[in-house]
């Protein structure tokens, strides 16, 4: 049975680093006395936005403005939409460029896909192009069919999804020693194998992307995003400790194994070979190895 408003038990909850003032600007006029909001500082918000977050209706600002990382701010998110009594939360970064009707979309997907088992974790937006910048893929989830119009997929990233709040407090939180890449993957990854599932809708979509731009190789089909030094380098852990969890497919680890190695390849080349750049990332893989995460000692404060 389809709801008259299928984003009336829903949040939304949006982590800001360093926005801009009219990234501020377009999630208070967007979504502002319209839905719930939760807002998590997680640091270098502008005063005058941030006097603008306070101001606005309906908004909630956490965070002491200090970089603690995407999946604790995302944790901090969620706790308070449960203790708030809220159903579900609509994530988003400070750049996503998604409206209420993009949250009640979602919800309605959501509604479509609860009732079956598996039940769903989270239900996420096709990826849409962006100039300039690689979209990403989510691979789909073998042995599933299809569901109301939704795809099975191994992963989502967190912007842009909507998570049902009552998996995500059994699935458990994001982990907070990935600190900032693979946070989403590593989750759903988790949610599959205790009996959850994620949703792609491809009837709505919002352009995503990561880095600052494309690698491309010269003479292989292969592009990565380009990155600064510290966000690869924890790329490259997180991807590398993936390795070492049970719940992580062989199928995924099997294809990173191959895939990391290319990349790695790619974005030294990009840096013009740097000894300290190579130096840096193969570091980051002996501590992915060894279990050795938490918050990087170069990262932004």
């Amino acid at each position: 049975m389809q709801r008259p408003d299928p984003s009336a038990d829903t949040a939304v909850a949006v982590v800001f680093f360093r926005p801009s003032p009219e990234q501020v600007a377009r999630i208070v006029e967007r979504f502002a006395g319209r839905m719930p909001v939760l807002v998590y500082d997680n640091g270098g918000i502008p005063p005058e936005a941030r006097a603008r977050l306070r101001d606005a209706e309906g908004l909630g600002l956490l965070g002491e403005g200090r970089n603690r990382g995407i999946a604790a701010a995302l944790n901090a998110l969620a706790e308070a939409a449960l203790a708030a009594g809220f159903s579900r939360l609509f994530l988003l970064d400070q750049d996503a460029d998604a409206t209420v009707e993009t949250a009640r979309a979602l919800g309605q997907a959501l509604d479509r896909a609860t009732g079956e088992s598996p039940l769903p974790a989270l239900v996420g937006p096709a990826p849409a192009p962006k100039p300039g910048h690689k979209a990403p893929a989510y691979p789909p989830r073998p042995g599933l069919p299809p569901r109301e119009g939704l795809r099975p997929v191994e992963f989502l990233a967190t912007s842009g999804s909507l998570v049902d709040l009552a998996a995500f407090a059994r699935i458990g939180p994001f982990r907070e020693d990935f600190f900032i890449d693979a946070v989403d993957l590593e989750w759903c990854f988790r949610a599959w194998a205790r009996g959850w599932s994620c949703w792609m809708d491809p009837g709505t979509a919002i352009p995503h992307s990561v880095g600052r731009g494309t690698i491309r190789a010269r003479f292989l089909p292969v592009a990565m995003p380009d990155q600064p030094l510290f966000r690869m380098a924890v790329y490259v852990r997180n991807t590398a400790y993936g390795w070492r969890l049970p719940h992580v497919p062989a199928r995924w680890k099997l294809k990173q194994a191959a895939y990391l190695p290319l990349q790695i390849g790619l974005y030294w080349s990009r840096h013009r070979f740097s000894p300290r750049v190579l130096a840096r990332l193969l570091a980051a893989l002996a501590q992915g190895l060894a279990g050795r995460l938490g918050r990087p000692a170069d990262a932004p404060p």
